[in-house]
């Protein structure tokens, strides 16, 4: 198979690239930067280009078999629309190239469950500081975009991975439809799922969730890390 996968040069689509071309399978890289591109591969080809340049995604996908978005951007207090417009552009070169299977990740904070599996602390203070002040326009884009592919007519999975972290390998990961109960995902299971969903039509126009279910990072350090450190 041959993948497009966007967002390919963050840490999760560096690992999905790794992945699918360890498994035999054809990769398109779309990035901003070419030349910052770690990876080198026979089966590899490395398309520059930014999301919000329709022409630029349109090429990329042309030729390939599905298409997988890992777009992400550092919080900011400034409106953010790299989801929601990468999106758009995304759909409208996979309606031009004939291609139906899209799975993009999303986040679980987009929709938080009310089940209380984080403790007083994390609900009513950390996961509320996150989601409606440091990340708010993170969150706000990620819905619109949400609500572009869930419109759509193409073959798609929303992914919302809970809490990032790193991990040397994949794991046993769970996987549930729109909510699971564990409030982080390893970057390689988030990878791993990914590629599954463009390989297979399991949760073909489902949202779902992904999370590391044997892993105990430190909620404070992974927010301080992924989003106060970052911005």
């Amino acid at each position: 198979m041959k993948l497009a996968v966007f967002g390919s040069n963050g840490l999760t689509g560096r690992l999905l690239t790794r992945l699918a071309l360890d498994e035999g399978h054809d990769v398109v890289a779309f990035t901003r930067r070419p030349g910052a591109f770690p990876i080198e591969h026979p089966r590899l080809e490395v398309a520059a280009g930014d999301v919000h340049d329709a022409a630029a995604v349109a090429s990329a996908i042309n030729g390939t078999d599905a298409v997988v978005s890992t777009l992400g951007v550092p919080y900011a207090k400034t409106p953010i629309d790299v989801y929601s417009h990468g999106a758009a552009n995304i759909i409208a070169g996979m309606h031009a190239a004939g291609i139906k299977r899209f799975a993009c990740v999303s986040s679980s904070a987009v929709a938080p469950h009310p089940e209380p599996i984080g403790g007083f602390v994390f609900e009513k203070i950390l996961q509320p500081y996150v989601v409606n002040k440091i990340g708010k326009t993170t969150y706000d884009d990620m819905r619109r975009m949400e609500a572009m592919v869930s419109g759509s007519d193409l073959a798609w999975t929303i992914v919302r991975p809970s809490g990032l972290f790193d991990a040397p390998a994949v794991s046993a990961y769970g996987v549930a439809i729109d909510h699971i109960g564990y409030r982080f995902t390893a970057r390689i299971d988030l990878a791993d799922c990914l590629l599954r969903q463009a390989l297979s039509d399991t949760y073909v126009r489902s949202t779902i969730a992904v999370a590391t279910t044997s892993a105990h990072p430190s909620i404070v350090k992974l927010i301080w890390r992924e989003g106060i450190r970052k911005k």
